[in-house]
């Protein structure tokens, strides 16, 4: 073969280029997952995948790009709508035509994103997790915890540095009553794909002061706190993992992790979701005044409660006394009585009572004699009567 008739990568990747115009010249609605979503230069690029069903084998792969015209208007919407950052992971339906390039090659090229397609996942995944939540009995764990009278010992979970950790302090800090709070920051990541390992992290550590603590124990509560951001990442809180172990943990768990979305799977399954870090320190401040109040109320009724039980007891004793000589009078007639019952079954029983009504006693050596077998010839014994006795000789 001469090179006469061969053609040059160029030429060959134009006629491919031609091609794919020619037989796809549309768009495509597409269904995928993100198995990779950056952001370069004002565009986006993504990395598709289809995996089987039953074995999560991948079985597709395509390169996506959203340019940057497109991307600044698309990601906005996508963001607003779901909540969520575009990432790893995520099932998305795309807009897409094809698009090849003789330097760069294939691609498509996004031109619409669907939110409600990554909404209605979202919400499916959720609702499965939610159901496993509940099959393995532990949804309503943390609800069952009593919230301690004085919760004031506080382990805090939130980035370190953060908004909404500067204004839970502040607000603890600045109560109306004179409270005081001891805050413990355990400090976590709280956006993007760390977020479920970074909590767990925190929580284990604080699982581990509380069981190396040998008389008192260091925490009566934890706080897992966050502020808010319109295009807060929020995916790490809706994941199993995270989920259980809050749900199992031995302390109550109260979130404030700030969004107006509905309320992320962690904040279903926590003791108390309040919306904002500085609603959770409200909470927390208007529970140990309910404690106050509460204290101040017995201490306003322990002197009339004493004061009452005086009277009970003084009244108690009147009655006894008054009722006291009656009481032995009738315990000393009985106790009378009783011994002259006894006096008559004595006098019963005397033997010279028997000797009165005829009857005698032989006696042999002084023993009472019951049977004729008991006596020998010759034994001397000894018959009582009413009036005197006699004695003879056994023939």
């Amino acid at each position: 073969m001469t090179t006469n008739h061969a053609l040059t990568l160029r030429q060959l990747n134009l006629k491919v280029r031609d091609a794919i115009a020619t037989q796809l010249p549309d768009e495509y609605w597409v269904e995928a997952e993100l198995s990779e979503c950056r952001e370069r230069g004002g565009h986006c690029y993504m990395e598709l995948i289809e995996k089987d069903e039953h074995t999560s084998t991948p079985v597709a792969r395509a390169s996506a790009r959203c340019w940057r015209q497109t991307w600044q208007v698309v990601q906005p919407y996508f963001e607003r709508t779901t909540g969520q950052l575009l990432r790893a992971g995520m099932k998305v339906l795309l807009c897409v035509y094809a698009q090849y390039h003789e330097a760069y090659g294939f691609s498509w090229i996004v031109t619409d994103i669907d939110p409600t397609y990554t909404l209605g996942d979202m919400a499916r995944r959720r609702q499965e997790i939610i159901r496993q939540l509940k099959a393995e009995g532990v949804f309503d764990l943390q609800r069952e915890l009593a919230l301690p009278l004085f919760a004031q010992r506080i382990a805090v979970i939130s980035a370190a540095g953060a908004a909404g950790y500067g204004d839970f302090c502040r607000q603890l800090a600045d109560n109306d009553y004179g409270f005081h709070f001891d805050v413990t920051l355990f400090p976590a990541t709280m956006q993007g794909e760390q977020v479920e390992q970074s909590i767990i992290a925190a929580l284990n550590d604080i699982y581990s002061q509380q069981l190396k603590a040998k008389s008192q124990k260091p925490f009566d509560v934890v706080v897992i706190i966050r502020g808010g951001g319109a295009t807060a990442d929020l995916s790490g809180f809706d994941t199993l993992a995270l989920a259980e172990n809050v749900a199992q943990f031995p302390l109550p768990v109260i979130t404030g992790i700030g969004h107006d979305r509905d309320e992320s799977i962690l904040d279903l399954i926590a003791h108390t979701r309040l919306k904002t870090p500085t609603a959770a320190a409200t909470f927390l401040i208007d529970h140990l005044k309910q404690t106050a109040d509460r204290i101040d109320r017995l201490a306003t009724l322990i002197p009339s409660l004493a004061q009452r039980t005086l009277s009970d007891a003084r009244h108690r004793l009147q009655l006894i006394q008054s009722q006291l000589p009656y009481a032995v009078e009738r315990l000393l007639t009985s106790h009378r009585h009783r011994l002259q019952q006894l006096e008559l079954r004595l006098q019963n029983l005397d033997p010279q009572q028997l000797l009165r009504r005829g009857y005698s006693i032989t006696l042999k050596d002084g023993h009472i004699v019951r049977s004729p077998h008991e006596l020998q010839p010759g034994d001397q014994i000894e018959t009582r009567l009413e009036k005197g006795t006699i004695k003879s000789t056994v023939l």
